[in-house]
Order: structure tokens, then sequence, then C-alpha cells
């Protein structure tokens, strides 16, 4: 890791920050928010900005992005700014044109990452979740081979500095890092990982291939009730989590947070308040001793905030595999 930036080489070359910013928020929350967030996580040091376009608030993340360089506080290419390709477009050729409209909504020349969002194709067209007359989900067959090959042709015009994938399993990863005449490995494999989820096996596997594991919901999740089953238990009011943080006169926020990057994870903070956003810089501030490190692993149980149900019928379905 390069000390200075908190920055991880990928395998093309370019650098990634090992914190990002998360801006995904629930429906009721207001666009507006987005914006002012994401202005005051700049100012507090954020250089990595995870967005998406299902997130549907790109205008505003890129608002926020312009108007910190235009105040002096950043410059472009100190940003690293994800989008991904959502669901309803993985048929090659709507792949670029998903990708120059995030650019259009954000007002920016290129993004730094392009990632597929989730490797479940769903039936093209305007709704982000198309379904039936009868609610049922409307899913649509393509190879992921094919639209790898049309992420690719978005790397090589520029459009995306680097390109990656998200909720892939070990299978889904090794059918492109296989495919004949593969001209760029995906960098990453954005999923859910928190110390209730510690994905080892998938990233021990990442780790194998030089592709860098980011994690999402690494705080236990929004627990959004429209994805998130509320029996679940509560990541952030785990008891031991709680006494280590408590140890080290941390939140146990913090502790989520750095449990990751030691263990060679980008990791993404997700918060809409100032004091929080502000907080989650202190995760270098401070190291977690390998007693510690053990225990937080041991809290693994396979809980899945996000298991993205309404996809389970499809063959591509990524969390039918152990990992």
């Amino acid at each position: 890791m390069d000390p200075k930036h908190r920055r991880r080489e990928l395998t093309d070359g370019r650098f990634i920050p090992v914190l990002g910013f998360g801006t995904f928020a629930p429906e009721e929350v207001p666009k507006s928010e987005a914006l002012e967030a994401t202005k005051f996580a700049i100012g507090a040091g954020f250089r990595h900005i995870d967005c998406a376009y299902v997130y549907q608030n790109e205008e505003q993340v890129g608002q926020a992005i312009r108007s910190k360089i235009a105040d002096g506080t950043v410059k472009r290419e100190d940003i690293f700014y994800t989008s991904k390709l959502w669901a309803t477009f993985l048929r090659p050729e709507l792949v670029r044109p998903a990708l120059e409209k995030s650019l259009k909504n954000l007002q920016l020349d290129y993004v730094d990452l392009y990632i597929i969002h989730f490797p479940v194709a769903m039936k093209p067209g305007e709704e982000a979740y198309p379904k039936d007359e009868n609610g049922k989900m409307m899913f649509d067959t393509v190879d992921l081979c094919r639209t790898w090959e049309a992420m690719e042709k978005c790397k090589d015009a520029g459009l995306a500095k680097s390109i990656g994938v998200s909720n892939f399993n070990h299978k889904q990863l090794e059918k492109i890092l296989n495919k004949p005449g593969l001209k760029h490995k995906p960098v990453c494999n954005q999923v859910e990982c928190h110390p209730y989820l510690n994905q080892s096996k998938l990233l021990d596997f990442c780790k194998s291939k030089d592709i860098v594991l980011v994690a999402y919901s690494a705080l236990g999740s929004q627990r959004d009730p429209k994805w998130v089953d509320q029996s679940l238990p509560v990541l952030l009011d785990d008891p031991l989590l709680g006494a280590i943080a408590k140890k080290h006169k941390r939140s146990p926020a913090l502790i989520a947070l750095r449990y990751q990057l030691q263990r060679g994870v980008v990791v993404l903070a997700k918060s809409y308040k100032e004091k929080e956003i502000k907080e989650n810089m202190q995760v270098f501030d401070f190291e977690l001793p390998p007693e510690d490190m053990k225990a937080i692993d041991g809290l693994n149980r396979n809980i899945r905030y996000c298991d993205f149900q309404f996809a389970a019928g499809h063959p591509e379905y990524p969390f039918s595999e152990e990992y």
C-alpha cells in the first residue's frame, strides 16, 4: 500500500484509495442529501467516491465532485470515482450507452472505475426492476463474457480508466479470467463484506488472482426494509465489536472498517451524518493487534444482509455457490 495516499495498486497499474465513501441511500432520502454529504466527505478527506447508475443520484454526486474541484479542494485526478453498469444494460450493445448516460448525469469525462453491478441480467428498458403483471422480475439471458468485452471497449475508449465487477462468485470470476482473448482483467470484485460475512474464501481466491476485494455494507448495511430482513442481528450492536471498540476508545464502526483494511480489503463507508463521515476518516489513526483480528474473524456467521432474493431463480444468481 502506498502510505502517502493510502492507496493500493490495481493490476492495470492504477491506484485505488483503500477507504471509499458510499453514496447509496434509500428512496425516501432526498437526493439533495447526496450532494451535501458528498461535498462534506471530500472536504473531510475522502477521495474515493462509490456510486452507481441505479442509485439515481449521480447527478448530485457529480455536482458535489465538480463543486469541490471548482473551490480548489481537489483536482479531478485526486478523485477516484466508481460507477456501475446496472442489470438491465448487460447486453453488449447497451454497455457503452449506459456508461455515457452516467457520464452525462455526472458531467464528467470519465469514471475511474466502471463495474458490472450484478451478474443477473434483467429485461432491458427504462424500468430498473422490470416486473411482469404478476409482480415477478423479468430476466434476460446474456453471456457475461460478451458484457465483459463491451466493458473492455469502454476502457480502451478512455471512458473508464479501470473496469471490474460486483457481486460475482468465484466461478463467475473464473469464467471471465479464462475467457479466450481476455484483454483486461477485472481489477476488483465489490461484494458485501463485514464481520458477520467475512468472505474469507472469496478474499483468498481474489488475492490469488490479483483482484482487489471491495467491501460494501462493511458496517452491516443500512437495513432498508425494502431489501433487508429486519430480524437479522445489527452488526454494530455486536458485544465483541463493542468490547474491542471500548478497548481502543473508538466506535464499533471504526473497528469494523479497520478490520477490513488490515486484511487487504478496500472498504466503503456509507454515512450521510457529518459526525460519522469525519469519524470514519480516523480509520488510519490506529491498528488492531492480531488477537483482535482473530477475535473478529470468529464472528463470521454467513449473514447476508443484501441477498437480492428477487433474482434467486436466475442461472447467474451468484449466492447459491459457497463463495
